[in-house]
């Protein structure tokens, strides 16, 4: 991880966004990309410790932190709340905090764990939308990006729930671009497999044997998933809404004929 100084932060960019999520992983690339072009960050998690390192490593005076469970509507009114009260808006949100806890076949899935996967997963998501729609975005406009995955717009072997809960997310994305339209852009990144502690199981001691499947021959980092996040929080992409960006190395290439 970056830790940057005073002096190697940008001017600030007068945005504010809203990263779920975020002490590690895929979340912490996307607060890590949206501190470095100039806005200030509201990150959430559930570890109280964890979360406090990643607010310290980004940079105290611009980031702050909520801990919290995603799934809890009280969690998702401070989270917003703390950043309205900090920073005076809530221009982007970013719908990353997500849970995998269980792998094998459907056939066999305890119901209550897949219950468990879509409330985290996809009612969080929902919820932290209505709650930065109502706070700010639906008088002033911004953008919602949702962390989805190649998972939910392929089978998944063995995750199931997770890509089930990762094609609503896709879904989720259409419903809010034509609701929210036009104030607030609604797009979804769908990454393959990148490299965090989320991830480890998919490569963990095969990671060069993983990687030789992707055409550009390598797994995804937080990085990849973060300059994505920045891109459609950005003016550069004020004419893309309802969108699933795909960024996956090439991966889905391998899928054609022949």
């Amino acid at each position: 991880m970056t830790v940057m100084t005073a002096q190697e932060l940008p001017p600030l960019s007068g945005k504010v966004a809203l990263v779920t999520g975020a002490s590690r992983g895929i979340g912490y690339g996307v607060a890590e990309a949206l501190v470095a072009r100039g806005d200030r960050v509201c990150i959430t998690g559930r570890g109280e410790e964890a979360l406090k390192e990643a607010v310290e490593k980004l940079g105290a005076d611009r980031v702050i932190g909520v801990a919290g469970k995603a799934h809890d509507e009280a969690h998702q009114a401070l989270a917003v709340e703390r950043t309205m009260e900090a920073f005076g808006r809530v221009d982007h949100l970013i719908n990353n905090a997500g849970t995998n806890p269980v792998f094998g076949p459907m056939a066999e899935m305890d119901l209550n764990v897949a219950r468990k996967v879509f409330e985290t997963n996809v009612i969080s998501a929902l919820g932290f939308a209505q709650q930065t729609w109502k706070a700010w975005q639906k008088d002033n406009g911004g953008a919602i990006v949702n962390i989805a995955s190649v998972a939910g717009i392929a089978p998944s072997p063995f995750i199931g729930a997770y890509g089930m809960s990762k094609a609503a997310m896709v879904n989720l994305t259409l419903q809010l671009a034509h609701e929210f339209a036009p104030r607030v852009r609604v797009n979804a990144i769908a990454p393959a497999v990148v490299k965090t502690k989320f991830a480890q199981a998919l490569y963990e001691g095969r990671e060069a044997e993983a990687a030789a499947a992707y055409p550009l021959g390598r797994l995804g980092v937080p990085e990849d998933i973060g300059g994505a996040a920045a891109f459609l929080t950005s003016d550069q992409s004020d004419w893309i809404t309802g969108q699933t960006l795909v960024v996956d190395g090439g991966i889905f290439l391998n899928a054609g004929v022949g």
